[in-house]
Protein backbone atom coordinates (compact mmCIF):
# COMPACT_ATOMS: atom_id res chain seq x y z
CA UNK A 1 0.00 0.00 0.00
CA UNK A 2 1.31 3.42 -0.90
CA UNK A 3 1.97 5.88 1.88
CA UNK A 4 3.16 9.45 2.19
CA UNK A 5 6.57 8.04 3.01
CA UNK A 6 6.94 6.17 -0.28
CA UNK A 7 5.29 7.23 -3.51
CA UNK A 8 3.10 10.03 -2.20
CA UNK A 9 -0.42 9.82 -0.85
CA UNK A 10 -2.69 7.05 -2.08
CA UNK A 11 -5.93 7.83 -3.87
CA UNK A 12 -7.97 7.21 -0.71
CA UNK A 13 -5.73 9.50 1.31
CA UNK A 14 -5.91 12.18 -1.38
CA UNK A 15 -9.70 12.10 -1.37
CA UNK A 16 -9.81 12.21 2.43
CA UNK A 17 -7.53 15.25 2.51
CA UNK A 18 -9.40 17.04 -0.25
CA UNK A 19 -12.77 16.40 1.40
CA UNK A 20 -11.77 17.39 4.93
CA UNK A 21 -10.10 20.61 3.77
CA UNK A 22 -13.05 21.35 1.49
CA UNK A 23 -15.40 21.38 4.48
CA UNK A 24 -13.75 24.57 5.72
CA UNK A 25 -14.11 26.42 2.43
CA UNK A 26 -17.58 27.48 3.59
CA UNK A 27 -18.50 26.06 6.99
CA UNK A 28 -17.37 29.03 9.06
CA UNK A 29 -19.00 31.44 6.59
CA UNK A 30 -22.34 29.66 6.67
CA UNK A 31 -22.75 29.69 10.44
CA UNK A 32 -23.34 33.45 10.10
CA UNK A 33 -26.83 33.41 8.46
CA UNK A 34 -28.58 31.46 11.25
CA UNK A 35 -26.75 33.50 13.91
CA UNK A 36 -27.27 36.82 12.09
CA UNK A 37 -30.53 37.85 13.84
CA UNK A 38 -28.98 37.18 17.26
CA UNK A 39 -25.74 38.98 16.41
CA UNK A 40 -27.63 41.92 14.86
CA UNK A 41 -29.83 42.30 17.94
CA UNK A 42 -26.83 42.08 20.27
CA UNK A 43 -24.63 44.53 18.35
CA UNK A 44 -27.30 46.75 16.76
CA UNK A 45 -26.54 45.97 13.09
CA UNK A 46 -28.65 47.21 10.15
CA UNK A 47 -29.76 45.17 7.14
CA UNK A 48 -26.67 45.86 5.02
CA UNK A 49 -24.30 45.10 7.92
CA UNK A 50 -26.23 41.94 8.79
CA UNK A 51 -25.94 40.73 5.20
CA UNK A 52 -22.22 41.58 5.23
CA UNK A 53 -21.67 38.98 7.98
CA UNK A 54 -22.06 36.42 5.19
CA UNK A 55 -20.76 38.36 2.19
CA UNK A 56 -17.80 40.24 3.74
CA UNK A 57 -15.58 37.13 3.91
CA UNK A 58 -16.31 36.62 0.23
CA UNK A 59 -14.95 40.09 -0.55
CA UNK A 60 -11.77 39.19 1.29
CA UNK A 61 -11.43 36.13 -0.93
CA UNK A 62 -11.11 38.51 -3.84
CA UNK A 63 -8.57 40.74 -2.12
CA UNK A 64 -6.41 37.88 -0.86
CA UNK A 65 -6.85 35.39 -3.70
CA UNK A 66 -3.91 36.71 -5.70
CA UNK A 67 -1.73 36.70 -2.62
CA UNK A 68 -2.61 33.03 -2.19
CA UNK A 69 -1.49 32.29 -5.74
CA UNK A 70 1.79 34.10 -5.06
CA UNK A 71 2.27 32.19 -1.79
CA UNK A 72 1.67 28.86 -3.53
CA UNK A 73 4.38 29.75 -6.07
CA UNK A 74 6.82 30.45 -3.21
CA UNK A 75 6.17 27.83 -0.50
CA UNK A 76 3.96 25.32 -2.31
CA UNK A 77 0.28 24.45 -2.21
CA UNK A 78 0.65 21.98 0.70
CA UNK A 79 2.20 24.46 3.12
CA UNK A 80 -0.22 27.17 2.00
CA UNK A 81 -3.15 24.86 2.72
CA UNK A 82 -1.91 23.94 6.20
CA UNK A 83 -1.31 27.58 7.16
CA UNK A 84 -4.68 28.63 5.77
CA UNK A 85 -6.60 25.99 7.73
CA UNK A 86 -4.90 26.97 10.98
CA UNK A 87 -5.70 30.63 10.32
CA UNK A 88 -9.34 29.77 9.57
CA UNK A 89 -9.69 28.09 12.96
CA UNK A 90 -8.38 31.00 15.02
CA UNK A 91 -9.76 33.90 12.98
CA UNK A 92 -13.26 32.41 12.82
CA UNK A 93 -13.29 31.84 16.57
CA UNK A 94 -12.03 35.40 17.13
CA UNK A 95 -15.20 36.84 15.55
CA UNK A 96 -16.85 36.59 18.94
CA UNK A 97 -14.19 38.19 21.14
CA UNK A 98 -15.44 41.79 21.09
CA UNK A 99 -17.75 44.32 19.47
CA UNK A 100 -18.53 45.30 15.89
CA UNK A 101 -14.93 46.23 14.99
CA UNK A 102 -13.57 42.91 16.27
CA UNK A 103 -16.37 41.01 14.55
CA UNK A 104 -15.65 42.43 11.11
CA UNK A 105 -11.87 42.48 11.58
CA UNK A 106 -11.81 38.77 12.41
CA UNK A 107 -14.30 38.09 9.62
CA UNK A 108 -11.94 39.78 7.16
CA UNK A 109 -8.99 37.68 8.39
CA UNK A 110 -11.09 34.55 8.06
CA UNK A 111 -11.81 35.47 4.45
CA UNK A 112 -8.07 35.86 3.83
CA UNK A 113 -7.49 32.39 5.24
CA UNK A 114 -10.19 30.81 3.08
CA UNK A 115 -8.59 32.51 0.09
CA UNK A 116 -5.52 30.38 0.78
CA UNK A 117 -7.53 27.16 0.71
CA UNK A 118 -9.34 27.81 -2.59
CA UNK A 119 -6.47 27.71 -5.12
CA UNK A 120 -4.52 25.18 -3.05
CA UNK A 121 -7.04 22.38 -3.52
CA UNK A 122 -7.24 22.33 -7.35
CA UNK A 123 -3.46 22.78 -7.52
CA UNK A 124 -2.84 19.82 -5.21
CA UNK A 125 -5.39 17.79 -7.16
CA UNK A 126 -3.38 18.20 -10.39
CA UNK A 127 -0.28 17.01 -8.49
CA UNK A 128 -1.66 14.21 -6.31
CA UNK A 129 -4.25 12.74 -8.70
CA UNK A 130 -4.03 14.27 -12.20
CA UNK A 131 -5.99 11.40 -13.77
CA UNK A 132 -8.97 11.93 -11.46
CA UNK A 133 -9.73 15.62 -11.88
CA UNK A 134 -13.51 15.23 -12.12
CA UNK A 135 -13.65 12.84 -9.15
CA UNK A 136 -11.29 14.91 -7.01
CA UNK A 137 -13.22 18.10 -7.73
CA UNK A 138 -16.50 16.39 -6.85
CA UNK A 139 -14.95 15.14 -3.61
CA UNK A 140 -13.64 18.45 -2.26
CA UNK A 141 -16.75 20.26 -3.48
CA UNK A 142 -18.80 17.67 -1.61
CA UNK A 143 -16.78 18.59 1.47
CA UNK A 144 -17.44 22.28 0.86
CA UNK A 145 -21.16 21.74 0.34
CA UNK A 146 -21.30 19.51 3.41
CA UNK A 147 -19.73 22.37 5.35
CA UNK A 148 -22.38 24.74 4.03
CA UNK A 149 -25.18 22.40 5.06
CA UNK A 150 -23.76 21.64 8.50
CA UNK A 151 -23.15 25.29 9.29
CA UNK A 152 -26.52 26.54 8.07
CA UNK A 153 -28.76 23.75 9.36
CA UNK A 154 -27.21 22.58 12.66
CA UNK A 155 -26.28 25.93 14.20
CA UNK A 156 -29.73 26.83 15.55
CA UNK A 157 -31.09 23.42 16.57
CA UNK A 158 -27.85 21.87 17.88
CA UNK A 159 -24.76 24.05 18.33
CA UNK A 160 -26.41 27.20 19.76
CA UNK A 161 -28.24 25.19 22.47
CA UNK A 162 -24.97 23.39 23.28
CA UNK A 163 -23.41 26.85 23.64
CA UNK A 164 -26.22 27.80 26.08
CA UNK A 165 -27.52 30.39 23.61
CA UNK A 166 -24.17 32.21 23.39
CA UNK A 167 -23.46 33.04 19.73
CA UNK A 168 -19.82 33.80 20.57
CA UNK A 169 -19.22 30.32 22.00
CA UNK A 170 -21.11 28.79 19.07
CA UNK A 171 -18.58 30.38 16.70
CA UNK A 172 -15.70 28.84 18.67
CA UNK A 173 -17.32 25.40 18.60
CA UNK A 174 -17.65 25.50 14.81
CA UNK A 175 -14.20 27.00 14.18
CA UNK A 176 -11.58 25.06 16.10
CA UNK A 177 -12.14 21.69 14.33
CA UNK A 178 -10.52 23.28 11.26
CA UNK A 179 -7.26 22.25 12.93
CA UNK A 180 -8.11 18.59 12.17
CA UNK A 181 -7.68 18.75 8.36
CA UNK A 182 -4.58 20.90 8.89
CA UNK A 183 -3.01 18.13 10.97
CA UNK A 184 -4.10 15.48 8.46
CA UNK A 185 -2.49 17.28 5.52
CA UNK A 186 0.67 17.92 7.52
CA UNK A 187 0.91 14.36 8.83
CA UNK A 188 -0.08 12.34 5.77
CA UNK A 189 1.80 14.17 2.99
CA UNK A 190 5.27 15.51 2.32
CA UNK A 191 6.47 18.57 0.42
CA UNK A 192 8.34 16.49 -2.16
CA UNK A 193 4.98 14.93 -3.18
CA UNK A 194 3.22 18.31 -3.40
CA UNK A 195 5.35 20.40 -5.72
CA UNK A 196 3.57 21.91 -8.69
CA UNK A 197 5.44 21.95 -12.01
CA UNK A 198 6.67 25.41 -12.95
CA UNK A 199 4.28 26.04 -15.85
CA UNK A 200 4.05 29.81 -15.52
CA UNK A 201 3.82 32.74 -13.14
CA UNK A 202 1.43 33.23 -10.25
CA UNK A 203 -0.45 36.17 -11.78
CA UNK A 204 -3.70 35.35 -13.64
CA UNK A 205 -3.81 36.18 -17.34
CA UNK A 206 -6.07 39.21 -16.96
CA UNK A 207 -5.96 40.00 -20.67
CA UNK A 208 -7.47 36.65 -21.56
CA UNK A 209 -11.25 36.36 -21.57
CA UNK A 210 -11.32 32.93 -19.89
CA UNK A 211 -10.53 34.13 -16.37
CA UNK A 212 -13.20 36.84 -16.65
CA UNK A 213 -15.88 34.52 -17.99
CA UNK A 214 -15.21 31.97 -15.26
CA UNK A 215 -15.16 34.65 -12.58
CA UNK A 216 -18.39 36.29 -13.71
CA UNK A 217 -20.16 32.93 -13.91
CA UNK A 218 -18.84 31.99 -10.48
CA UNK A 219 -20.22 35.27 -9.20
CA UNK A 220 -23.67 34.42 -10.55
CA UNK A 221 -23.73 31.12 -8.68
CA UNK A 222 -22.22 32.60 -5.51
CA UNK A 223 -24.38 35.72 -5.33
CA UNK A 224 -27.47 33.52 -5.65
CA UNK A 225 -26.32 31.22 -2.86
CA UNK A 226 -24.88 33.77 -0.46
CA UNK A 227 -27.52 36.40 -1.22
CA UNK A 228 -30.39 34.06 -0.45
CA UNK A 229 -28.71 32.89 2.76
CA UNK A 230 -27.96 36.47 3.81
CA UNK A 231 -31.50 37.78 3.29
CA UNK A 232 -33.68 34.72 3.73
CA UNK A 233 -34.34 35.43 7.41
CA UNK A 234 -35.21 39.14 6.95
CA UNK A 235 -37.40 38.39 3.90
CA UNK A 236 -39.40 35.75 5.76
CA UNK A 237 -39.66 37.97 8.82
CA UNK A 238 -40.92 40.85 6.66
CA UNK A 239 -43.59 38.56 5.17
CA UNK A 240 -44.62 37.34 8.61
CA UNK A 241 -43.22 33.88 7.82
CA UNK A 242 -40.25 33.82 10.19
CA UNK A 243 -41.50 30.48 11.56
CA UNK A 244 -40.46 28.95 8.24
CA UNK A 245 -36.82 30.02 8.52
CA UNK A 246 -35.43 26.70 9.76
CA UNK A 247 -37.29 24.81 7.03
CA UNK A 248 -36.19 27.28 4.35
CA UNK A 249 -32.52 27.17 5.39
CA UNK A 250 -32.57 23.39 5.58
CA UNK A 251 -34.24 22.99 2.19
CA UNK A 252 -32.15 25.56 0.33
CA UNK A 253 -28.81 24.47 1.77
CA UNK A 254 -29.70 20.79 1.91
CA UNK A 255 -29.99 20.76 -1.87
CA UNK A 256 -26.24 21.33 -1.97
CA UNK A 257 -25.65 17.75 -0.86
CA UNK A 258 -28.01 16.46 -3.53
CA UNK A 259 -26.16 18.60 -6.09
CA UNK A 260 -22.86 17.10 -4.98
CA UNK A 261 -24.23 13.55 -5.13
CA UNK A 262 -25.60 14.11 -8.62
CA UNK A 263 -22.23 15.44 -9.77
CA UNK A 264 -20.51 12.20 -8.74
CA UNK A 265 -22.74 10.63 -11.38
CA UNK A 266 -23.02 13.44 -13.93
CA UNK A 267 -19.66 15.17 -13.51
CA UNK A 268 -17.72 13.33 -16.21
CA UNK A 269 -20.49 14.03 -18.73
CA UNK A 270 -21.31 17.62 -17.75
CA UNK A 271 -18.02 19.20 -16.68
CA UNK A 272 -16.54 21.20 -19.55
CA UNK A 273 -19.80 21.36 -21.53
CA UNK A 274 -21.54 24.75 -21.85
CA UNK A 275 -25.21 23.78 -22.07
CA UNK A 276 -25.58 22.09 -18.64
CA UNK A 277 -24.01 25.16 -17.04
CA UNK A 278 -26.29 27.54 -18.95
CA UNK A 279 -29.38 25.48 -18.09
CA UNK A 280 -28.53 25.30 -14.38
CA UNK A 281 -28.14 29.08 -14.16
CA UNK A 282 -31.58 29.60 -15.69
CA UNK A 283 -33.15 27.02 -13.38
CA UNK A 284 -31.58 28.72 -10.36
CA UNK A 285 -32.94 32.12 -11.37
CA UNK A 286 -36.39 30.65 -11.97
CA UNK A 287 -36.40 29.22 -8.46
CA UNK A 288 -35.37 32.57 -7.01
CA UNK A 289 -38.19 34.27 -8.89
CA UNK A 290 -40.63 31.70 -7.53
CA UNK A 291 -39.53 32.40 -3.96
CA UNK A 292 -40.00 36.15 -4.43
CA UNK A 293 -43.44 35.84 -6.01
CA UNK A 294 -44.99 32.98 -4.06
CA UNK A 295 -45.96 33.30 -0.39
CA UNK A 296 -45.75 30.71 2.33
CA UNK A 297 -44.77 27.13 1.74
CA UNK A 298 -45.00 27.52 -2.05
CA UNK A 299 -42.19 30.06 -1.99
CA UNK A 300 -40.11 27.81 0.23
CA UNK A 301 -40.55 24.90 -2.20
CA UNK A 302 -39.31 27.17 -5.01
CA UNK A 303 -35.99 27.38 -3.18
CA UNK A 304 -35.35 23.70 -3.92
CA UNK A 305 -34.48 24.11 -7.64
CA UNK A 306 -32.69 27.37 -6.85
CA UNK A 307 -30.38 25.73 -4.32
CA UNK A 308 -29.86 22.60 -6.41
CA UNK A 309 -28.93 24.65 -9.48
CA UNK A 310 -26.59 26.90 -7.49
CA UNK A 311 -24.73 23.85 -6.15
CA UNK A 312 -24.40 22.12 -9.52
CA UNK A 313 -23.33 25.36 -11.20
CA UNK A 314 -20.64 25.91 -8.61
CA UNK A 315 -19.15 22.45 -9.14
CA UNK A 316 -19.27 22.78 -12.92
CA UNK A 317 -17.31 26.05 -12.77
CA UNK A 318 -14.79 25.14 -10.06
CA UNK A 319 -13.85 21.95 -11.92
CA UNK A 320 -12.65 23.88 -14.96
CA UNK A 321 -9.24 25.38 -13.95
CA UNK A 322 -7.56 21.95 -13.50
CA UNK A 323 -8.93 20.95 -16.91
CA UNK A 324 -7.73 24.09 -18.68
CA UNK A 325 -4.27 24.30 -17.06
CA UNK A 326 -1.60 22.49 -15.03
CA UNK A 327 0.79 23.38 -12.20
CA UNK A 328 1.24 27.03 -11.26
CA UNK A 329 -1.14 28.10 -14.00
CA UNK A 330 -3.93 26.19 -12.28
CA UNK A 331 -3.39 28.19 -9.09
CA UNK A 332 -3.21 31.43 -11.09
CA UNK A 333 -6.39 30.75 -13.09
CA UNK A 334 -8.25 29.55 -10.00
CA UNK A 335 -7.11 32.58 -7.98
CA UNK A 336 -8.19 34.98 -10.70
CA UNK A 337 -11.53 33.25 -11.14
CA UNK A 338 -12.19 33.20 -7.40
CA UNK A 339 -11.13 36.85 -7.09
CA UNK A 340 -13.56 38.05 -9.74
CA UNK A 341 -16.31 35.80 -8.46
CA UNK A 342 -15.75 36.88 -4.87
CA UNK A 343 -16.01 40.57 -5.74
CA UNK A 344 -19.37 39.94 -7.36
CA UNK A 345 -20.47 37.61 -4.55
CA UNK A 346 -19.93 40.53 -2.18
CA UNK A 347 -21.06 43.50 -4.24
CA UNK A 348 -24.26 42.06 -5.71
CA UNK A 349 -25.86 41.03 -2.36
CA UNK A 350 -24.53 44.22 -0.77
CA UNK A 351 -26.21 46.25 -3.51
CA UNK A 352 -29.35 44.32 -2.70
CA UNK A 353 -29.08 45.37 0.94
CA UNK A 354 -28.64 49.01 -0.03
CA UNK A 355 -31.66 48.86 -2.35
CA UNK A 356 -33.70 47.16 0.38
CA UNK A 357 -32.77 49.85 2.91
CA UNK A 358 -33.64 52.58 0.38
CA UNK A 359 -36.99 51.02 -0.53
CA UNK A 360 -37.65 49.97 3.07
CA UNK A 361 -38.56 46.50 1.77
CA UNK A 362 -36.08 43.65 2.19
CA UNK A 363 -37.54 41.69 -0.77
CA UNK A 364 -35.77 44.21 -3.03
CA UNK A 365 -32.45 42.77 -1.78
CA UNK A 366 -32.96 39.81 -4.12
CA UNK A 367 -33.60 41.82 -7.30
CA UNK A 368 -29.91 42.65 -8.12
CA UNK A 369 -29.06 38.95 -7.71
CA UNK A 370 -31.68 38.01 -10.29
CA UNK A 371 -30.61 40.70 -12.76
CA UNK A 372 -26.92 39.82 -12.47
CA UNK A 373 -27.65 36.16 -13.11
CA UNK A 374 -29.58 36.97 -16.26
CA UNK A 375 -26.66 39.04 -17.57
CA UNK A 376 -24.04 36.38 -16.72
CA UNK A 377 -25.82 33.25 -17.96
CA UNK A 378 -25.06 33.69 -21.70
CA UNK A 379 -21.32 33.61 -20.94
CA UNK A 380 -21.65 29.89 -20.17
CA UNK A 381 -22.21 29.21 -23.86
CA UNK A 382 -18.92 30.91 -24.79
CA UNK A 383 -16.55 28.77 -22.73
CA UNK A 384 -13.80 27.01 -24.74
CA UNK A 385 -13.42 23.26 -25.00
CA UNK A 386 -11.16 22.12 -22.11
CA UNK A 387 -9.14 19.69 -24.24
CA UNK A 388 -8.31 22.38 -26.81
CA UNK A 389 -7.47 25.00 -24.16
CA UNK A 390 -5.23 22.59 -22.20
CA UNK A 391 -3.33 21.67 -25.36
CA UNK A 392 -2.72 25.33 -26.15
CA UNK A 393 -1.37 26.07 -22.65
CA UNK A 394 0.66 22.89 -22.21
Amino acid sequence: MRTALSEGPSTRVVMLLLWSAGVYLRLTVMVAPPLAPTIAADLGLGQAATGALTTFPILMLAIAGLAASWLISRIGARRTLVIALILVAFSSAARGVGGVAALFGATALMGVAIAGIQPSLPTLLTIWSPQRIALGTAVYMNGMLMGEVLGSTLTLPLVLPLADGDWRLALVMWSMPALIPAMLVFGLTRDRDSRAPDTGGWMPAWREGLVWRLGILLGASGSLFFGVNAYLGPVLEGRGEDGLLDLALGLFNGTQLLASALMFWLGRRWIGRPMPLFAMLLIGLSGLGGFVLLPGISGIIALFPAGLAAGITLILIVALPPLYTRGNRTAALAAGMFAIGAVNNFLVPLLGGVVADYRDNVVYALIPIFVYGLIAAPLARRLPDPATAAAQTA
